[in-house]
């Protein structure tokens, strides 16, 4: 392979070194990086030695791939690991020595560590009585939303270094807004301590006080300490910039322990800034490294797009010089010829362009189609184009609730049939929709048929009736290959039903391999639906362990209650299959931030509805504040709309950059009067490039 100067520095770094890494993205650091892995291991470093450190677990997709080389680890396998998978580690191993004195009230029980959907879970159950006394009833907001946003303070206290007890005033101490909204956040205060104590007497665990006690109580203490020591020996750190303030510390404590370390640092990123990405503190580690090496030269993006960035950054007034002679970028810029009027047809054009493409020798996997948000209506009006078309798609939504997956609602209501103590029926137009999804062949007329002839209400319950009991007039209408397929789920159910109640993430598991993902049925060569019903088990069997400990009974079964749970819009886990690269060649369809996160290249961006404010606003989040809560606050300003300007424009500029650097030849604009829904739009990303193309317009009338 031909390496860079740059990377050959990496390659070549002495012994003992602690090397300090940056540039942009695209320009061969983690390539390098992943080589450098590889040579440790050969020249006979023990893999159980080595500390892969990512803010987010799908950035180590490169080190895992090359780790999966046959012959590549020996002596132990390389730990990857995030700040709270370390975290979780060290409370696991270290439990007996920090449970009495961080406050449990049952120290010489195992702990219970909750995952997302869990804490969300016993959240929710500690909340909703504060409800019903009328907290939060200013706030017009969704309750999964809620539960979410009231865990993300408690996070944000955790990887930032400020006790849980300060979350209210700091919100306060910052708004500037009506002063009846200061009593939200009273009521923000009162259920994060209100959790907190909850799960100190219960042994629960989520990432907040995970983080927490490791931080405060066992990277302290001499033994933790020493066992780490003991253990890592070499250090690689990449994505250093998405990183908190939290991990910096500790990395900045525990650095000179290594026998060597490699730091890697994106210039202009930060994405996760709203999850508390710190790239300010991270940049600070520079200091104590004994190399620093610059990558200077961007291997993905090309010229064009390069210059088109530097343009967009000077618009913005986040760039205030231009190297002379950089093309200003409009040739890789690609948009409708005439302009278009309505959200439909912008859509339209996109899918005409993917298809142009394709035809033209472009693979299907090197097209992206993104936008700031991707909701239902969205996603669902692009993939019904991309399907007549016949173009191969996959798409990723990391945030989305598992209620909104229309598989996940499949396998919802066919629990629901098959479990009548529950006392919980799905309605007729969910059992529609399930068969619809169910069984392949099967049309919404012949569904809604086969529903209202078979349905039927036996015992205060709904259930599946035979199909050979229909007249033979149905039958023939919704056909016997149909009712076939139909009678097979449901004597399967009936099957199930006889036998005594099963765990719920054994349930979907067998309903899956016998029934869903055979010939003839929805899920068996829908690759989507199939990764949905494996998170779908994942998520049921970790909130059984995490909830079948608890210290008071709910007064239902745990498959009710997680029915309950996910119908009441959960938001999802991170689910490891999701982020996996597609085994087929696919147009991949993501939130703009998805895609940054993937950390993958393509040829083709489409950018879907640049007109929207939503490229630039931050989302609406009454009961937080990603930016009051960081570090970089001071406790006591007021945010003031000027902040808000300010920190949204240098985010849009932050996100051109990232995806301009991910690109190869292209960028595709998505372009309509009116949005999707109806009304006119004129975001900051849509004049920004107008002005890029009245000063290259300006420039060609001097020249």
């Amino acid at each position: 392979m031909n390496w860079t100067r740059p990377q050959r520095a990496i390659l070549d770094l002495p012994s003992g070194s602690r090397a300090f890494v940056t540039g942009p993205a695209g320009s061969g650091k983690t390539t390098a990086t992943t080589q450098h892995l590889l040579d440790l291991l050969s020249s006979g470093v023990p893999g159980a030695s080595i500390l892969l450190l990512v803010p987010q677990r799908t950035l180590a997709s490169s080190y895992q791939a090359a780790l999966r080389t046959p012959g590549a680890a020996a002596g132990g396998q390389v730990d990857i690991l995030t700040l709270g998978g370390l975290a979780r580690r060290m409370v696991d191993l270290f439990w007996p020595l920090i449970a009495h004195d961080a406050g449990f009230a049952h120290p010489v029980l195992p702990p219970t560590f909750l995952t997302l959907e869990t804490a969300q879970y016993y959240m929710a159950h500690l909340v909703r009585p504060y409800l019903d006394q009328g907290f939060f009833e200013s706030v017009s907001i969704d309750r999964n939303r809620l539960y979410s946003q009231l865990l993300d303070n408690l996070n944000k206290a955790a990887i930032v270094g400020f006790p849980h007890t300060e979350i209210g005033e700091r919100l306060k101490s910052a708004w500037s807004g009506e002063s009846s909204h200061l009593r939200v956040y009273d009521d923000v205060q009162t259920c994060a301590s209100e959790f907190r104590r909850y799960c100190l007497e219960n042994n629960l665990l989520d990432f907040s006080l995970q983080v927490e006690l490791f931080r405060e109580r066992l990277w302290p203490s001499l033994l933790c300490r020493a066992y780490l020591q003991n253990t890592y020996r070499h250090l690689i750190v990449d994505n250093l910039e998405e990183d908190t303030p939290v991990t910096h510390d500790i990395l900045s404590e525990w650095l000179p322990e290594f026998d060597s370390a490699l730091m890697i640092y994106d210039e202009d990123a930060g994405y996760r800034s709203y999850l508390g990405a710190d790239p300010s503190s991270g940049l600070g580690l520079r200091d104590l490294c004994t190399d620093e090496i610059s990558f200077t030269e961007p291997l993905v993006i090309p010229p064009t797009l390069e210059g088109l960035g530097a343009r967009l950054g000077q618009v913005l007034d986040q760039v205030q010089t231009l190297p002379p002679g950089l093309p200003d970028g409009l040739e890789a810029l690609d948009y409708p010829p005439e302009p278009i009027r309505f959200f439909p047809q912008m859509l339209d054009w996109v899918v005409d362009r993917v298809a142009q493409l394709i035809d033209e020798g472009v693979p299907p996997g090197e097209i992206a189609i993104l936008a700031p948000v991707l909701p239902d209506a969205l996603r669902f009006s692009l993939t019904n184009r991309l399907d007549e078309r016949g173009i191969p798609y996959r798409s990723h939504r990391p945030s989305r609730a598992l209620s909104d997956e229309p598989a996940a609602r499949c396998l919802l209501s066919l629990a629901e049939l098959a479990h009548p103590q529950w006392n919980r029926s799905p309605s007729k137009v969910e059992i529609t929709y399930a068969l619809l999804q169910t069984i392949a062949g099967l049309d919404l007329t012949r569904a809604h048929l086969l529903t209202e002839i078979c349905c039927r209400m036996r015992e205060g319950r709904l259930v599946l009736e035979p199909f050979g009991r229909l007249r033979p007039d149905a039958q023939s209408r919704i056909t016997f290959s149909i009712g076939e397929r139909y009678e097979m789920l449901r004597s399967w159910i009936e099957a199930y039903v006889a036998d005594p109640e099963a765990e719920l993430d054994y349930f979907f598991s067998r309903l899956f391999g016998e029934v869903l993902s055979q010939p003839g049925f929805g899920f068996h060569s829908d690759l989507d639906a199939g990764q949905v019903a494996a998170n779908l088990v994942e998520s049921a069997q970790k909130f059984r362990w995490a909830i079948e400990t608890r210290a008071e009974p709910m007064g239902q079964s745990l498959g009710q209650e997680y029915i309950e749970m996910v119908r009441d819009g959960v938001i999802a886990a991170q689910y490891m299959g999701n982020w996996q690269p597609p085994a087929a060649d696919a147009v991949f369809i993501a939130p703009a931030y998805t895609f940054l996160m993937n950390n993958r290249a393509v040829d083709h961006q489409f950018w879907l509805d640049a007109s929207s404010n939503a490229w630039f606003e931050r989302l609406y989040q009454p009961l937080t504040h990603p930016y009051v809560l960081s570090r970089a606050w001071t406790p006591g300003r007021i945010w003031t709309a000027a902040d808000e300007f300010e920190a949204n424009r240098a985010v849009l500029y932050r996100l051109i950059l990232g995806l301009l650097r991910r690109c190869r030849v292209g960028v595709h604009l998505g372009l309509s009067d009116l949005n999707e829904g109806g009304y006119e739009q004129r975001g900051l990303l849509l004049k920004a490039f107008y002005q890029v193309q009245l000063a290259a317009g300006k420039d060609q009338a001097n020249g």
